[in-house]
């Protein structure tokens, strides 16, 4: 893979591209109408002696003379325009020309209702409330079976089978001879109970007082109306009291099983409407109800399950069938959903389709109706305030931090300040920020395109950075012997991935996704210790969720989606429990993937090879972190470590 890496024909195509494109722009006079200089041919001319000379798009070039950036060909400016020296450790300037050609963006503060739509995928399965088995109440042979295969729909009262017993004659012979005697009618009473009980009608027990006769032969009748799902006996075949005969299960309603990652639970409540399709009937949607929500996590999956009751709708529905459902859910500030139509309602705990408008008991269980709000729903009024919304590219994390650069000056040139936030849940490319703990007003403006660019120059500058906070990062964690087999395995499929997707080769790319999905699932965990143990759950949310949907991405737009997720849990897993081998790994940061929304992955050698933009820009990136083999904390006490030139 290596190998891979250092080709010549990665050096060539993309750099230039853009080059030529950026040095349009500054000929032309950056898009002002030619009223401000050219950074090409007059910065030199305005320039102090001993000016340093940098790269609006790569802040990290820094040169003694103009000319232009080694990585994307643009004019390098002279670093006294991007006003920096007056403002301080949090604030970085530029000049508007450098702005424009950096394609910083801003976009405001804003409180709104957050709508997120959440993909859950399960399968359909019987509603258990609505199977019915079918057993023995008397010994006996079966004679005759009117239903010989599973999968027969069936009517309440239909034949089933036609049972053969001694107990059964001697059970009517006892009621005859009781009625013979007047005296005895209390013993009349008992034995009719008793043919009740073996599964008799009153209309066949009156039948054999009138008759007079007994009958050892009697047809097992079908309790309700559904599909035979389960056939245990065959004609000929022995019964005893108990022995299970058949088993018939109603559907008219399913359940839909779906499985529901540890950060989709902020969105998902009891009685919430979910739409859901199946592969096997597409262009037809289906509706539910969420039912039930497991109040445990699968520790191995990460996922919590949701039933959804569901209309079976002629019978469309077939257990077993796979759904991708969706639930769309509005947040409040507590975290709690929003949901206006519940106002002074009440819902039965067990059958969510039971709301009414005053307390009282659910018409199916006869539980006490509960308020909405005791459900985990908010009942907005007049003075409910929205919560504080921001893009989601606007965020910069690393670790547990998080961070977003205000526009805090626009003239005469504009300034960008660096502010701590607190994040609450994402939705629909925006992400909720929780006021206490954050230094965010509505109405300001935070950089949305080109946060990382300014990041960059910050920590260039020696200014308090996203990047040059490694003081608060975690310490390294332990990795058990018995998991690095396995560990390694997790990130060779990753490399593998990588390598691929930088090919645009498709289906290697397929192959890989699997492979990554089938090596994360084969990490076992059983050996960390607790503390680890905890650090690893924490990260492995992302990865959990997102290896399955890798590995069944359909083109290679929706799998380089995936692994830009599948990329931030395994940076996050190689800063806490180190990179797998003896090598480092390096963090690279590519702000033009996804239309210079900007994505980072992980690679073992540090020379640049593109996943996002393929063969397009293969060297678009730059090395932003390297991750030791040796832990931080431990190379500040005096560990040798190798240094890699870039």
């Amino acid at each position: 893979m290596k190998d891979f890496f250092m080709k010549p024909w990665v050096l060539a195509g993309g750099g230039v591209l853009v080059g030529l494109v950026l040095a349009l722009v500054l000929f032309r006079g950056g898009g002002n109408g030619g009223h401000e200089h050219s950074h090409a041919d007059g910065g030199a001319a305005t320039a102090a002696k001993g000016e340093v000379w940098t790269c609006a798009m790569h802040p990290q070039i820094r040169q003694n003379e103009p000319g232009n950036c080694p990585i994307c060909g643009m004019a390098l400016t002279p670093a006294s325009q991007t006003h920096t020296e007056t403002l301080t450790s949090t604030q970085y300037g530029l000049s508007e020309a450098a702005k424009a050609l950096a394609e910083i963006e801003t976009e405001p503060v804003e409180r709104r209702l957050p709508e997120a739509h959440v993909r859950l995928f399960g399968k359909a399965a019987y509603d258990e409330t609505r199977l019915r088995t079918l057993s023995a109440r008397f010994p006996g042979r079966i004679d005759r079976l009117y239903i010989d295969f599973t999968g027969i729909e069936v009517s309440q009262g239909d034949h089933l089978a036609n049972i053969y017993s001694p107990e059964l004659l001697s059970a009517q012979s006892e009621l005859l001879a009781a009625l013979r005697f007047e005296s005895r009618s209390q013993g009349a009473d008992l034995a009719r109970e008793k043919l009740r009980l073996w599964g008799l009608s009153d209309e066949r027990i009156s039948s054999i007082e009138k008759s007079g006769k007994a009958s050892d032969n009697l047809d097992i009748d079908a309790p309700i109306g559904g599909v035979v799902i389960q056939k245990h006996i065959n004609e000929g075949d022995y019964v005893n009291t108990g022995t299970k005969m058949f088993q018939i299960a109603d559907l008219d309603r399913v359940w839909v099983m779906l499985d529901a990652y540890e950060s989709d639970l902020p969105w998902v409540r009891f009685g919430q409407h979910v739409k859901f399709t199946v592969a096997g009937l597409p262009g037809k949607t289906f509706e539910g109800q969420v039912a039930f929500i497991d109040p445990q996590l699968d520790p191995q999956t990460r996922t919590v399950k949701v039933r959804v009751n569901a209309e079976n709708e002629r019978g469309m529905l077939k257990p077993g069938m796979f759904v991708t459902a969706e639930v769309v859910a509005n947040i409040a500030r507590d975290g709690r959903v929003l949901a206006p139509e519940l106002a002074g309602k009440w819902i039965s705990p067990m059958h969510p389709e039971i709301v009414k408008d005053a307390p009282g008991t659910c018409d199916i269980c006869g539980m006490k109706l509960v308020r909405a709000e005791e459900l985990g729903y908010v009942v907005p009024d007049k003075n409910t305030q929205l919560p504080l919304m921001v893009p989601e590219s606007a965020v910069l994390q690393t670790g547990k931090r998080a961070l977003v650069y205000v526009e805090t000056q626009t003239d005469p040139h504009p300034i960008y300040e660096a502010r701590e936030i607190v994040l609450g849940p994402k939705a629909q490319g925006y992400f909720m920020v929780k006021e206490e703990g954050s230094d965010l007003k509505e109405g300001e403006k935070v950089v949305s395109q080109g946060a990382f660019k300014i990041d960059s120059a910050m920590q260039i500058a020696g200014k308090d950075s996203m990047m040059n906070r490694k003081d608060e990062a975690d310490p390294r964690l332990q990795l058990p012997e018995a998991m690095r087999p396995a560990y390694t395995r997790l990130f060779e499929t990753y490399e593998a991935l990588h390598a691929a997707l930088a090919a645009d080769d498709e289906t290697e790319s397929k192959k890989a996704a699997t492979a990554f999905a089938e090596a994360w699932k084969a990490v076992d965990t059983a050996a960390l210790d607790e503390a680890a143990k905890a650090a690893w759950d924490e990260l492995a949310a992302a990865l959990t969720k997102a290896a399955p949907e890798a590995a069944g991405a359909g083109d290679m737009e929706a799998l380089r989606q995936a692994f830009d997720v599948v990329s931030q849990g395994m940076i996050q897993l190689a800063r806490r429990f180190g990179p797998p081998g003896e090598g480092d790994a390096y963090v690279v940061h590519c702000p033009m993937a996804f239309g210079s929304q900007a994505a980072e992955w992980l690679q073992n050698v540090p020379a640049i090879s593109n996943p996002y933009l393929g063969a397009k820009m293969p060297r678009c990136g730059e090395v932003t972190e390297t991750l030791s083999v040796v832990a931080p904390e431990a190379r500040l006490k005096g560990v040798h470590q190798e240094k890699h030139v870039h």
